[in-house]
């Protein structure tokens, strides 16, 4: 029996992990506490990741609903770490990008195809069913698209271990909307559902499993548009206003 839609999900480990990671916070910022708005970010992130996979978006997601599945995933993989890589301070920033690997993870070159992997993989039909099965599948896909996520919000937001040029920032951050956008637009597209879960998941309020997907493709498409598209715009901006503080009469 599929619980009440409206009814709250039980969401132990993520909410045992974002527990974890305000204590882990505290701890780092107890010597240097970063300004309020960083701290109301990261707080920001972590109450959003609450919400998603324990409010009844999370039950409609896991037994109703494509279209509720990737929103949150959307929150999870996408706005929940741009708050996350927000709320670090330069003092926390520089120490975390001291950890052996990181470097390497955070260049746009190495953060991008991973975020994009994480994207891929979790949504190949057999294995999204099979987390949707498996908890701890649903943990691991949900860890892996937070972290993803950080990775590649990182060479955005933070200046070390190197400080991307505004010009930088737009190119990225168009390339990663222009990468992952097709996967909304396909489900969108297809003619026919492909995900055995959700045709199977009861009905609710008479939208049927391909009107399900395609609204889900929807959703995931606009919702990248919207985030990708407001940055890339603002820092494209940033990034003229530049060039021409930069230009002139002698450099034409």
């Amino acid at each position: 029996m599929a619980p009440a839609p409206g009814s709250w999900y039980a969401a132990w480990e993520e909410i045992s992990a974002a527990l974890l990671l305000v204590g882990l916070y505290a701890w780092a910022a107890r010597s240097e506490r970063p300004p309020e708005w960083r701290v109301i970010a990261f707080g920001g992130a972590l109450a959003l990741v609450v919400g998603v996979v324990a409010s009844p978006l999370a039950t409609l997601a896991l037994h109703y609903f494509l279209w509720a599945h990737l929103l949150q995933n959307v929150a999870l993989a996408e706005w929940a770490p741009a708050l996350a890589v927000l709320g670090l301070s330069p003092a926390l920033a520089g120490a975390l990008s001291r950890r052996r690997g990181f470097t390497t993870l955070t260049q746009p070159l190495a953060a991008l195809p991973l975020w994009l992997g994480a994207y891929g993989v979790w949504h190949v039909p057999l294995l999204y069913d099979a987390a949707l099965r498996h908890r701890a599948l649903l943990d691991l896909e949900h860890a892996s698209y937070f972290a993803t996520g950080f990775l590649l919000w990182w060479p955005v937001f933070q200046t070390v271990p190197r400080r991307l040029r505004a010009g930088a920032k737009a190119a990225y951050l168009f390339g990663a909307f222009v990468l992952a956008s097709p996967l909304g637009l396909v489900l969108a597209l297809l003619p026919r559902s492909i995900y055995g879960f959700y045709e199977s998941a009861p009905r609710l309020w008479g939208v049927g499993p391909l009107t399900d997907q395609q609204i889900a493709g929807v959703v995931m498409a606009v919702s990248e548009a919207i985030v990708f598209f407001v940055l890339f715009a603002f820092f494209f901006v940033r990034f003229m206003a530049e060039e021409e503080a930069g230009y002139s009469p002698g450099d034409a």
